[in-house]
């Protein structure tokens, strides 16, 4: 009875192994670690915001606007839960995208400003927290990169010729990626130039005396 048992355990472990339903599940758990990792990064940056936009607003208090923007992206970021079950709803996950993207330019926007400031550029507290922000956008870039190739090899894995027949039978469907070149656009910092304005041409004189002609000035 018992080798019976161990030989329909073992047919039925080749049969899930034939049919892709273990490497599946083993790209899905790839795929979930990977997603946390993104959510530490993410979650990283938003900590250091508040600290950030308090010490800019000690030196650039007027900059109310840029600081305004910096402070609604973070709250529509915390606004989203960014459960386990986001990376298999295509729409919730692009709108998770679209407001991180949006904090991403607020904040390149915000460091753009505190180029005008020297003495916010000379105080050690940005500086600190400015390599904090640099390390962990680094580090995004690291965690995104890495749910990008995840989430390509469970969608090979449930589309991909036998397993695809077993996804279909558990139901299993792809999930939604980042979209780099949207999010770099999304993230591209917005034009600030702290120039003064040019100075607008003299409009030419209306009443001016027409230069005198060569014969008029007396050359023959």
């Amino acid at each position: 009875m018992r080798i019976r048992l161990l030989a329909v355990l073992a047919f039925a472990a080749t049969l899930l192994s034939g049919c892709g339903y273990n490497q599946i599940q083993i790209n899905d758990e790839g795929v979930n670690a990977a997603w946390s990792e993104v959510l530490n990064q993410y979650k990283r940056r938003a900590d250091l915001i508040p600290n950030l936009v308090q010490t800019v607003q000690g030196y650039a208090a007027h900059e109310k606007e840029v600081l305004t923007r910096v402070s609604e992206a973070r709250a529509n970021v915390a606004g989203i839960k960014a459960t386990p079950e986001l990376i298999n709803d295509p729409a919730a996950f692009a709108k998770f995208q679209k407001v991180q993207g949006e904090l991403g330019g607020a904040l390149a926007r915000l460091l753009a400003v505190s180029e005008n400031y020297p003495q916010l550029k000379a105080d050690a507290n940005f500086r600190d927290l400015q390599a904090q922000l640099e390390g962990t956008e680094n580090r995004i870039t690291v965690a995104r990169n890495r749910y990008i190739k995840a989430v390509q090899e469970y969608n090979i894995s449930v589309r991909t010729f036998p397993n695809n027949l077993t996804a279909m039978v558990m139901g299993w469907q792809t999930k939604p990626n980042f979209t780099v070149e949207d999010e770099k656009a999304i993230s591209a910092p917005p034009k600030v130039n702290f120039g003064a304005a040019p100075a607008p041409t003299p409009a030419p004189a209306q009443n001016a005396a027409p230069a005198p002609s060569p014969t008029s000035a007396g050359y023959q």
